[in-house]
């Protein structure tokens, strides 16, 4: 009997691949059974590697998408190497940090063009190649606990992640009926280098884990099992939900 969470024979485009959440994500996509077909700035040399030991294809697609120059060529490109495309993750991203009365306009663009427009336009490309293939797709954004919150020192990233938030539930809401499914995670405070300035302050990271219902930060795993289960038949009949992954951080 088939696992309700098998990605055999499924290929999935993962952006920000090379590191972090975006390493461990293709991870756990491929040991699914996913090909990847990684996208960024910057060569994953050991995700590549690892994929490969995990017996999936893997390509490396260079892209910058702090615009949209990239988006067609990512599918497209996909598409020749391994075939098709199946899954689209978006979640690469950056984050700038100032007090919101002198963040600067050139901040707010990288930022908001960055974690927001080029999403919105990679996942649009991404639907019309499924409408234009008559087949299912399956979307899964990469949110924040500041889709919910405002955070501190981050207007730009609290917007962006909050926008994104918005179009998980408005593309949910067109394209559900059409066969792509489009959802989101929120990650909690995960263990990875975007983090080790928190982990290294005692207090900070005292008082984040304070709040932390599991009483431990995250691992990136956390985050790949839960892209696993979105970009799976398992969840054929969710659309439009933000998942938190967190340790219960929003519920206390």
């Amino acid at each position: 009997m088939t696992s309700p969470f098998s990605l055999a024979g499924k290929v999935a485009i993962v952006t920000g691949a090379n590191t972090g959440i975006g390493q461990a994500i293709a991870m756990s996509l491929a040991e699914a059974g996913a090909d990847i077909a990684a996208v960024g700035r910057t060569a994953p040399t050991d995700t590549s590697e690892m994929v490969k030991a995990a017996g999936r294809d893997f390509i490396s697609i260079p892209a910058d998408l702090s615009s949209i120059e990239p988006v067609s060529r990512v599918i497209s490109e996909t598409v020749a190497a391994l075939g098709r495309v199946d899954i689209l993750v978006n979640n690469a991203g950056i984050i700038r940090r100032a007090d919101a009365v002198e963040f600067s306009e050139e901040d707010w663009d990288a930022v908001v063009d960055t974690n927001l427009k080029s999403v919105f336009f990679l996942s649009q490309a991404f639907a019309k190649h499924c409408f234009a293939e008559k087949q299912a797709g399956k979307i899964v954004q990469i949110a924040s606990l500041l889709s919910f919150q405002g955070g501190i020192r981050v207007p730009s990233y609290a917007a962006a992640k909050s926008g994104l938030a918005g179009i998980t539930k408005a593309l949910a809401n067109e394209w559900a009926a059409k066969g792509v499914n489009v959802n989101a995670i929120a990650p909690g405070y995960i263990e990875t280098n975007n983090t080790e300035a928190l982990r290294a302050d005692p207090q900070r990271s005292r008082d984040i884990l304070v709040r932390i219902p599991a009483g431990r930060w995250g691992d990136a795993r956390d985050i790949g099992g839960a892209t696993v289960f979105l970009a799976s038949p398992a969840a054929d009949y969710v659309h439009g939900a933000i998942l938190p992954v967190d340790g219960g951080w929003l519920a206390r």
